[in-house]
């Protein structure tokens, strides 16, 4: 007799196992982005350097890169519902050793060992939610699955303000705590072992009930096929490398800058704790209208984009509106959030079109090698702006004595710009001549 088919998963099942991976997911990117409203208590209380902590990400991206040259084969081999755990406990580890001692090279150990566990992470939820979801609601559950983990992002960025305690547990008169905030990272990363093993019960209970999909390969980079792609594909790669060298690097010192250009219009180093306090929850605002206006717009400029095409003037439109936010920032006498607004615009636009436009330009056949590749030297942008950033903060003596001393890095920040822009404008005159494959064209409804 034939083996009996098994049925599909209820959706109910599904949904469970898309909660249970997305809320994992959310642990890792808290404890990435635990670090950002912490600068200043570094400097002022470990007496770190703004290159020191401009390392903490750094040593991330590097481990990054390292996880992307190794590919999937980790994935492949001892299967997703493993992966995703082993990976999950190397971020709890590197979030423990993060928060154990104020040492740098300790803290930067640790933020390595994030870096390995986090970017294999985010593959291994990638390989299970296409078991679990491909041919049936995917995009939909990819969405839902990166906005619980920006949430995390969000949560992150405002932990000054719900966890005011853990910063100044003797209140805000009192001494700021570099060590409890990082201990709510390591509190997300046993968040996220529990949800991996959680996948796991579900999936072992799974495979012996229900029929599961392959879940897909996963991206490998392929050295061989490196530098064979058409030259449209490399001009959306150097807006990739421009663009988000240009986000998440600022990101990264962008609570220490809002903050102290917050205080200084209220008395810089003379203000009161409770305005100091006030301005470092303000700054985790401002940081956190990033994540938060991707989360509810990428989608939305997404469905523009697939109505109307134009993919490359799109990210023309874009790039300027990222170039003049840096400077506005350094030497404006305007409100943040009128700037912080455009970044957000120009964040949740370009990633709608930039990722999907790879797959007009590159063959199926190569898509893994393209998206490994393009993320790769993304990652090494990461690497080389945490590190000049953090210098330049330093040669200028950039700190709340001296708010004009940010200037530096938001001139680095805005050449970037300029270059994106560049790009941008060369992609477009590729796509709309006889070389071009669609971008500016295609449409959803044809």
């Amino acid at each position: 007799m034939g083996e009996i088919a098994r049925p599909e998963p209820p959706r109910i099942y599904r949904w469970t196992v898309l909660l249970f991976i997305s809320l994992a997911q959310g642990g890792n990117y808290y404890i990435y982005d635990s670090i950002n409203p912490l600068e200043r208590i570094l400097i002022d209380k470990l007496g770190f350097s703004a290159t020191a902590f401009g390392w903490l990400n750094a040593s991330y991206s590097v481990a990054a890169v390292v996880t992307l040259l190794i590919g999937g084969i980790v994935i492949d081999r001892i299967g997703t519902k493993k992966a995703l755990t082993f990976f999950a406990m190397l971020c709890l580890a590197g979030a423990a050793l993060t928060a154990a001692r104020g040492n740098v090279a300790l803290m930067i150990t640790g933020r390595t060992v994030l870096g390995l566990g986090a970017e294999s992470m985010i593959v291994a939820v990638i390989v299970a939610l296409a078991k679990w979801f491909k041919g049936k609601e995917l995009s939909f559950a990819f969405g839902i699955n990166l906005t619980i983990a920006r949430l995390a992002s969000v949560a992150a960025d405002n932990s000054p303000t719900w966890a005011r305690r853990a910063f100044y547990p003797q209140g805000p008169a009192g001494e700021p705590s570099w060590q409890n905030p990082l201990f709510i990272a390591v509190g997300a990363g046993v968040l996220a072992v529990v949800c991996s093993l959680g996948y796991w019960f579900l999936e072992t209970r799974a495979e012996g009930r229900y029929a599961l999909g392959k879940g897909g390969s996963v991206d490998k980079l392929e050295f061989s096929q490196m530098f064979n792609f058409d030259k449209s594909y490399w001009y959306v790669v150097g807006l990739c490398f421009t663009f988000y060298s240009a986000i998440f690097p600022f990101r990264t010192f962008a609570i220490d800058l809002f903050t102290n250009k917050l205080l200084a219009a209220h008395g810089g180093t003379s203000a009161s704790e409770a305005v100091h306090l006030s301005a470092l929850q303000q700054a985790g605002t401002l940081n956190s209208l990033l994540p938060l206006s991707a989360m509810i717009a990428t989608p939305l400029f997404g469905l523009l984009v697939d109505k109307v095409g134009k993919r490359a003037l799109f990210m023309m439109f874009a790039s300027l509106l990222l170039m003049p936010v840096y400077l506005m920032m350094a030497y404006g006498h305007i409100s943040l959030y009128l700037p912080v607004i455009l970044m957000g615009i120009a964040f949740s636009l370009i990633p709608a079109v930039m990722w999907p436009a790879v797959a007009y330009i590159v063959d199926e056949s190569r898509l893994g090698t393209a998206y490994a590749l393009m993320t790769l030297i993304q990652q090494v942008g990461f690497f080389i702006m945490n590190l000049l950033i953090g210098k330049a903060n330093d040669f200028a003596h950039a700190g709340p004595d001296n708010p004009g001393g940010y200037a530096l890095g938001m001139w680095i920040f805005s050449i970037l710009g300029f270059v994106g822009l560049a790009f941008a404008i060369l992609l477009r005159k590729r796509e709309t001549g006889p070389h071009g494959h669609g971008l500016e064209t295609i449409k959803a409804s044809s």
